[in-house]
């Protein structure tokens, strides 16, 4: 099993959650899990996300535009919609606190404008007809959470937050903190406010705490992982980082608490002074770096200045856990557009494709 001092080494995990129990036993309520195919046809688990995954949005603006450009091909397939993402995701934010009310004030909680994600606030607080929010916009009274409104204070009974553990509460993490609101972990608590996801959560986005998630399936439930990781190799492991660093150009080297395609090396396209570089890294603080196999993910045609090209891609499907567990009939096709690149991360210039699941009944896109 996982020794325990990479668990509590690692740069999410918060101590300040030991002990507790969030509402309705569920600590993760909304996951985005990358997957991708390599050249022989098996699809792996790349990595997880599970503080506040991102991209939904992008899903179903896809979706709308690909019906508009191609309305007779919806028209004849039995594609499964991804429209109703916001209800269900409203409708499990709901459950949470539904043994408390049957009325629940719900608001977005978002960094604000200046957040590269803003737009997928603005676009989810609004398909759901809720309120999206900044921590200024929010004060504590009476041991309960109220935003400001044109009209006075408004309860809140549930935050699905968009905003990382460390910036949440400023009395709780992150002193330093202008984004959330003082003394909220305080009320969570207690059981004064729900938040979607639940703090604490960021112990699982670790990618050396994922390299583990197998043996954690294993050990709880009794069964193999159905899809398997990317083989991984753990840095702070004497054995494993001498691996890695006698072979760091066939591998691609990763920060464990980093995303968005920062803190990586291609080994296979890296230059010596880049690999260099890396070895330091990684002899200096091991426990911040994993390694993975270059993997030769499938690729798509893609359209590129007039013509078509093949171009990598890896795939988030969207998970609900509420009163069930909901996976969305289609997901995040991630596309790298730089030619062989295999970085699809829209931070470093990835696009994305709408992508569909055939379904049994009739078409309902």
């Amino acid at each position: 099993m996982i020794d325990k001092a990479l668990v509590f080494s690692s740069t999410t995990y918060r101590k300040q959650c030991i002990g507790l129990t969030p509402p309705k036993g569920i600590w993760c309520h909304i996951t985005g899990t990358d997957l991708v195919r390599h050249q022989d046809g098996t699809f792996y688990i790349l990595e997880d996300n599970m503080r506040c995954p991102s991209g939904i949005s992008y899903v179903i603006e896809n979706r709308q535009i690909t019906k508009r450009t191609f309305p007779q091909l919806f028209g004849s397939l039995k594609v499964a919609s991804v429209s109703d993402y916001p209800s269900r995701l409203i409708d499990m934010l709901q459950y949470i606190v539904s043994d408390k009310t049957s009325t629940p004030t719900i608001a977005l909680l978002s960094p604000g404008v200046y957040n590269s994600a803003y737009f997928e606030h603005s676009f989810l607080a609004r398909q759901m007809g809720i309120e999206l929010v900044e921590g200024r916009d929010l004060l504590i009274k009476d041991d309960f959470l109220f935003m400001q409104t044109t009209k006075g204070l408004k309860k809140v009974d549930i935050l699905y937050r968009r905003i990382d553990d460390d910036f949440m509460d400023p009395r709780a993490f992150r002193n330093d903190s202008l984004l959330g609101i003082p003394g909220i972990f305080d009320l969570y608590k207690k059981g004064h406010i729900a938040l979607a996801n639940a703090p604490g959560t960021g112990i699982a986005d670790d990618k050396a705490i994922y390299a583990y998630v197998p043996q954690i399936i294993k050990y709880y439930l009794g069964e193999e992982a159905i899809i398997p990781n990317v083989p991984t190799y753990i840095c702070s492991d004497p054995k494993q980082m001498n691996y890695v660093l006698g072979h760091m150009d066939e591998l691609v080297v990763k920060a464990v608490d980093e995303s968005g395609g920062y803190g990586m090396l291609m080994g296979t396209s890296a230059s010596k002074a880049e690999i260099g570089d890396f070895k330091l890294r990684i002899q200096e603080n091991p426990r911040k770096y994993i390694a993975q196999p270059t993997l030769n993910l499938s690729r798509v045609p893609t359209i590129i200045d007039d013509h078509f090209e093949g171009r990598h891609v890896d795939y988030r499907p969207y998970i609900i856990y509420g009163k069930d567990i909901y996976v969305l009939p289609g997901g995040l096709t991630r596309v790298a557009l730089t030619k062989d690149s295999l970085v699809v991360n829209s931070s470093q210039g990835g696009g994305s494709k709408d992508t569909w699941v055939v379904a049994d009944q009739e078409p309902q896109c």
